[in-house]
């Protein structure tokens, strides 16, 4: 599956003093919606670290199109763009509950082997659950 959909409600705590969602938290957003397309792929983050692989961010990009506010139920769509021998991309697009394009992102993360701290290629049980995509 290229894409994958997740719902999450905007928390008071996630908001600024305008009831807005503030800037830094759509990364968050951003690593649940990876966290949970890795899963519905049959990859966990905890599989992987207890495999001896990390999965950090190297690059990150966000474009703001409008304002998430104080409990809304926002839709975050992750999207594979690509994947090559030790580096992972995915896009990013978040909507409100009236379909509303809000934010739109970008991220490359590169799988680093835990001992070595270098990266490394993903286990074949990985490499055999994306490969296809």
């Amino acid at each position: 599956m290229k894409e994958h959909e997740i719902s999450v409600r905007v928390r008071y705590a996630e908001t600024d003093q305008m009831a807005v969602v503030y800037h830094g938290n759509y990364a968050q957003y951003f690593e649940m919606g990876r966290v949970e397309w890795l899963r519905n792929m049959g990859v966990s983050y905890k599989w992987m670290e207890d495999n001896g692989i990390m999965l950090p961010v190297v690059s990150l990009t966000m474009n703001y199109k409008k304002p998430a506010r104080y409990d809304d139920l926002l839709t975050i769509k992750t999207i594979f763009k690509s994947q090559t021998s030790v580096k992972i991309e995915f896009d990013y697009e978040i909507y409100n509950d009236k379909r509303e394009l809000l934010t739109t992102g970008y991220s490359m993360l590169v799988f680093v082997d835990m001992k070595t701290l270098r990266p490394t290629i993903p286990t074949s049980y990985v490499l055999d659950k994306i490969k296809d995509l």
